[in-house]
C-alpha cells in the first residue's frame, strides 16, 4: 500500500463511506453496488461514487461479475486483500481456522477425516433447509450464506446441474492445505445433499482441480 494510511482515515470519514465499508468488511462474499444500497436504505447512485473513492485509495477491490448479461456489467466489491484491518475487522476467527488447520495436519488428520467432518456438518445445514424446494435449490442458498457466490448451470434434460463456487471465502487456507480444506468442502457439499435426500453427487472439483470449483448434481 503506497497511499499514506492518513489518506484512507480522510477516505473512512465521511459517514457513509464508513457505513459502506463495514458492510463490506463484514460481509463473506463480494457485494454488488445494489446489495450494499438495499442493505443501507441508499440509493445506488449515492453508493457507487463512494465505492469508486474507496478502490482508488486501495481499499476495496473489484470484480466484473461473471452472470452479467445484456448491458451495463454488474461489478462486485470486497476488501482488498492488502488493506489495512483499521482494526474494524476481528482477526479471531481467521486465525483460528488457520491454528485448527495445522493442529489436524501435526495430529494426522486425513482428507477422509477432513470429509467426514464436513458431513456432519452438512446435514445439520440441511436441517435448516427443509422449506427449500429441492436439494440444488437448498444448496445454493446455504453456499451463498457462506459465501461461496455460487453460480448454477443447468442441463438440457433437466436433471443434472453444475453450481460453480465463484469466491472461495477459504482460498488463502485452501490453496495452503488443499487436502484438508477442500475435503471439508467436498464433506460439507455431500452431507447437505445426501441429508436432502432427492439428488446426488456426481462430480465435486476442488481449487487443485480447476477454477472456480464446482459441483455436479444430478436429481434423483
Amino acid at each position: 500500500m503506497d497511499v499514506p494510511r492518513l489518506d484512507l482515515l480522510k477516505t473512512l470519514g465521511d459517514n457513509t463511506r464508513y457505513a459502506i465499508y463495514l458492510e463490506l468488511a463484514r460481509s463473506p462474499r463480494p457485494l454488488a453496488t445494489s446489495d450494499v444500497a438495499e442493505s443501507l436504505g441508499l440509493h445506488a447512485n449515492t453508493v457507487r461514487p463512494h465505492l469508486e473513492r474507496m478502490r482508488e485509495v486501495g481499499l476495496l477491490d473489484v470484480r466484473t461479475d461473471v452472470r452479467s448479461g445484456v448491458g451495463r456489467p454488474q461489478h462486485r466489491f470486497s476488501l482488498a486483500a492488502n488493506a489495512p484491518s483499521l482494526g474494524l475487522e476481528p482477526p479471531t476467527f481467521p486465525m483460528l481456522a488457520r491454528m485448527l488447520v495445522r493442529l489436524a495436519e501435526s495430529t494426522g488428520a486425513t482428507a477422509d477425516d477432513a470429509a467426514d467432518v464436513g458431513r456432519e456438518q452438512g446435514a445439520i445445514d440441511a436441517d435448516l433447509k427443509t422449506d427449500a424446494a429441492s436439494c440444488l435449490e437448498g444448496l445454493v442458498e446455504q453456499l451463498d450464506e457462506l459465501g461461496f457466490d455460487p453460480v448454477v448451470d443447468g442441463t438440457d434434460d433437466g436433471e443434472t446441474a453444475v453450481i460453480a463456487f465463484t469466491h472461495c471465502p477459504f482460498r488463502e487456507l485452501a490453496e495452503a492445505h488443499p487436502d484438508l480444506v477442500c475435503s471439508l468442502h467436498r464433506g460439507l457439499v455431500e452431507g447437505f445433499v445426501e441429508a436432502m435426500g432427492d439428488a446426488s453427487v456426481d462430480e465435486f472439483h476442488p481449487l487443485v482441480h480447476r477454477q472456480p470449483c464446482q459441483v455436479t448434481l444430478t436429481a434423483r
